[in-house]
């Protein structure tokens, strides 16, 4: 079971609470030294960073150079994440990932390959039925450096998000609590209200966070139901590859040199709930099929052993 493979490691509350403040710390204050030094150098810059705004720090910067910096600073968070469980835990990186022996990686490019596809499909049918919505916006050389540190950093700043929210602390909160829906729900809504800043809720409200705590949820289900993390990988470094190289917008906190700009008004639709209540139950059963899920609720809501009778079982088996 994954919340369980915390046991292979010191799984102490205690440590748990240093290691969140610790890789929160180095993540958000470290980790953003690169990209506030940048701003300080840059003739408007520190104006820039006082206002908080992603736009204009990315307009003072460049798009490409911006981006570059702000996906550092979860570089820097997910060493601090490996770091942490390495020494602090003495658990192995795999069993962060996975209860499997080893993490499949075919898991990986597959939920990857999948919702790829899905969101190439949902960007290109939108801008087919409303291409008023929507600029092009396609410059080579911008596009290949975009291309390329969106595909060198995007995957590494998604992972650190799933290993230290739905990894670490998922398999922290599990033990913590010896239940499995409660990581559920807590790591599903933190999810979502980490995205409380991002601009985007700032245009649409916030209803959009519907959205990211669905997105949460649907991610924390897979995760609990395949007892590993390479689902939830995949999936959300399609999500953010996809929508930063395809579309851009004013508004967003991705804002790159993608092939389209949208420049409609910003408008929460209910057409953006289609996902949540729609494509990702679709998505759970045909994962579930897939990969043969059973006992969905012992798995999502049942109890963890306490950390004898998990090495005792072990043992035995």
């Amino acid at each position: 079971m994954y919340i369980e493979q915390a046991y292979k490691g010191l799984s102490d509350s205690w440590r748990y609470l240093i290691g969140i403040f610790g890789v929160f710390i180095v993540w958000q204050f470290i980790g953003a030294i690169p990209l506030l030094g940048a701003l300080a150098l840059k003739e408007g810059g520190m104006s820039a960073m006082m206002s908080g705004d992603i736009g204009l720090m990315s307009q003072v910067l460049g798009s490409n150079t911006f981006l570059f910096l702000l996906l550092l600073t979860f570089a820097i968070g997910l060493i601090a994440v490996f770091v942490c469980v390495k020494f602090l835990h003495k658990q192995s990186i795999t069993s962060l990932t996975t209860a499997r022996k080893k993490i499949d990686w075919k898991r990986i490019f597959f939920s990857f390959f999948i919702w790829g596809s899905i969101s190439a499909i949902f960007i290109f049918l939108d801008i087919f039925l409303t291409p008023e919505d929507y600029a092009f916006n396609f410059e080579l050389i911008p596009f290949l450096i975009l291309f390329i540190v969106a595909i060198l950093m995007i995957p590494i700043q998604t992972s650190m998000e799933e290993y230290f929210i739905r990894g670490y602390m998922m398999q922290g909160l599990g033990t913590a609590t010896k239940n499995r829906w409660f990581p559920l729900l807590f790591t599903s809504l933190l999810f979502g209200f980490m995205h409380i800043l991002n601009p985007e809720v700032e245009k649409l409200g916030y209803g959009i966070l519907i959205f990211y705590i669905g997105t949460g949820l649907f991610l924390g289900i897979i995760t609990l139901m395949d007892e590993g993390l390479e689902l939830a990988l995949g999936f959300h470094a399609a999500n953010n590859l996809f929508g930063a190289l395809l579309v851009t917008a004013d508004w967003t906190a991705f804002q790159t040199n993608s092939v389209y700009r949208d420049i409609s008004d910003p408008v929460l639709d209910w057409d953006i709930l289609v996902p949540v209540f729609v494509v990702f139950p679709i998505l759970l059963f045909f994962f579930g099929r897939k990969y043969g899920w059973k006992d969905w609720r012992e798995r999502l809501t049942g109890s963890v052993p306490s950390r004898e009778v998990f090495l005792e079982s072990n043992t035995n088996g």
